[in-house]
């Protein structure tokens, strides 16, 4: 990492960034895994009837190791990495999502390594470049740039790790890293009142039309109160708080509780619409600008939306005029006159982070019937384009072309894998299965929705568990499944469906 000569003057050193193991790390030097050798450690999903799926399935993790690195010398990267698959750059928001697919393959290669090559390059005052050269290791924006770095979700990145595997000890090394990052967002990224700002770049949603006319859509921060952003930063307070629970250091994140009662305080006052049930950036101005994107969502992944808003705010996802288009979910509402059928980037373009980061948030709220309706509906999309292109794009048009026949975005790049590579694994697993996993306390959760005869070989669980969970055909959503465990060490599986509910326990 160069710094400039100003950098001497302007980066106060944060008490968290003494703990940071990452900076100064000697490089990692161990050989990088094949797909030919590894596909067969690798997790085995079945499901009767969908051999395309299973043929994506496989296409998608074939890509993943085609674009594994070593770090390259002189770089301050210390670790083995997957590489975003774009321009030669290490990507802080496309990593964080491609690392929420690359768990399941951690038997194989330590996906969640890259971002050590992030926390390796972390200044001394916690600030982290969002885009760092592979071949040079230079930041590829100053720190003061609105488009500079962010979103801030690494933590939530680290915190979906540690549900699927448990693992403190990472927990402890990247925890001062989050908390320093997290300051540096808080003292740099906010306006008066503690609402936070970012820019089309620093949100990762390049092109979306939310800024007032004069500031330029993709670097400025047009001084403009950012919904996605002060979302994230919601999520990222309650997360960290999570984590001192569970590493014994709670007095290290008092504050967060104070900043995360007042932001959710002046979000709901300020930028929640209660007469179209939505949530808007606001304009310096202080008008909202009721432009309806996909950001706003992430207010429920940050458990911040009050009880008797959230049927009217989930509502708008499954109304076809908005959110419901034929591909699910765009980014941006399709009653919007900047929307396109084609996409046009994040102009209606379907993407796999928003979709996962959706599909989370609504499980925070219960609604697992929805969010396993939208991921049989984008995965079946994405494995309609599949068959015909024999692989998977950057994004997707919501609407299919002239032909009938579903598309990918316009523009949006091949062979992306890249964070697509969430829709034939993790939303594979997690919502059209309905797995989730919580290894720190040993259990896995089951939302049975499918009727055909599905499940898991060689899932991964924990430290070093490995299960096979498998559910019978059912004639109907209501019939009770009849489900197969097998695990080599002890855990429990709670098992929902259309009414009703059960607790396996394999002990071994």
């Amino acid at each position: 990492m160069k710094q400039s000569f100003y950098d001497e003057f302007t980066i106060l050193e944060n008490r968290f960034f003494k703990e940071n193991v990452y900076a100064g790390m000697t490089p990692e030097d161990k050989p990088l895994p094949t797909y030919e050798k590894e596909k067969d450690r690798l997790p085995r999903p079945i499901w009767d009837g969908h051999d395309d799926v299973m043929r994506c399935y496989d296409k998608t993790w074939k890509l993943a190791f085609g674009n594994l690195c070593k770090p390259t010398p002189d770089t301050g990267f210390v670790s083995n990495f997957i590489d975003t698959a774009f321009n030669g750059c290490l990507f802080m928001w496309d990593s964080a999502f491609i690392l929420m697919f690359g768990k399941y393959g951690a038997r194989s290669f330590d996906f969640q390594a890259t971002l050590n090559n992030l926390y390796s390059h972390q200044y001394a005052d916690g600030y982290i470049c969002r885009e760092i050269e592979e071949n040079t290791g230079r930041d590829h924006f100053t720190r003061f740039d609105p488009a500079a770095t962010g979103p801030n979700i690494l933590a939530w990145c680290e915190w979906e790790y540690f549900k699927n595997f448990g693992d403190t000890e990472r927990l402890a090394h990247v925890f001062p890293c989050l908390m320093a990052y997290h300051e540096w967002m808080r003292a740099n990224h906010t306006w008066r009142d503690g609402t936070y700002w970012s820019s089309g770049w620093g949100c990762g949603m390049d092109n979306l039309p939310r800024l007032q006319e004069g500031y330029h859509f993709a670097f400025s921060h047009g001084h403009m109160v950012w919904n996605d952003a002060c979302m994230q930063e919601l999520m990222n307070c309650k997360i960290l708080m999570d984590m001192a629970k569970v590493l014994g250091r709670e007095a290290d994140t008092e504050g967060l509780q104070e900043e995360r009662e007042r932001l959710i305080r002046v979000v709901n006052e300020t930028l929640w619409d209660d007469k179209t049930a939505f949530y808007y950036d606001l304009w310096k101005n202080g008008e909202l600008n009721y432009v309806k994107h996909i950001g706003a969502y992430w207010a429920l992944l940050a458990e911040i939306v009050p009880k008797d808003k959230a049927e009217r705010f989930i509502a708008h996802l499954e109304n076809k005029n908005e959110f419901a288009t034929p591909c699910r979910i765009p980014a941006l509402s399709a009653d919007h006159p900047a929307f396109k059928a084609e996409g046009d980037y994040w102009n209606g373009g379907v993407w796999a982070p928003t979709n996962y980061m959706v599909l989370c948030g609504l499980d925070r709220y219960g609604k697992y019937s929805l969010s396993h309706e939208i991921s049989r509906n984008y995965l079946d999309y994405i494995v309609s384009v599949f068959n015909d292109t024999d692989t998977v794009f950057e994004n997707y048009a919501p609407c299919p072309g002239k032909d009938g026949k579903p598309r990918k975005g316009d523009p949006a790049r091949a062979d992306f894998v890249g964070w697509t590579g969430l829709a034939p694994i993790t939303v594979l697993f997690e919502y059209v299965f309905g797995i989730k996993p919580d290894a720190e306390h040993g259990v896995i959760r089951w939302q049975i929705e499918l009727t055909e005869r599905h499940g898991v070989k060689r899932y991964p669980f924990g430290k070093d568990t490995t299960l096979t969970l498998l559910c019978e055909a059912r004639e109907n959503e209501a019939q009770e499944p009849v489900v197969q465990i097998a695990s080599d060490r002890s855990v429990t599986v709670e098992i929902f469906w259309d009414g009703g509910k059960q607790h396996k326990t394999v002990r071994v």
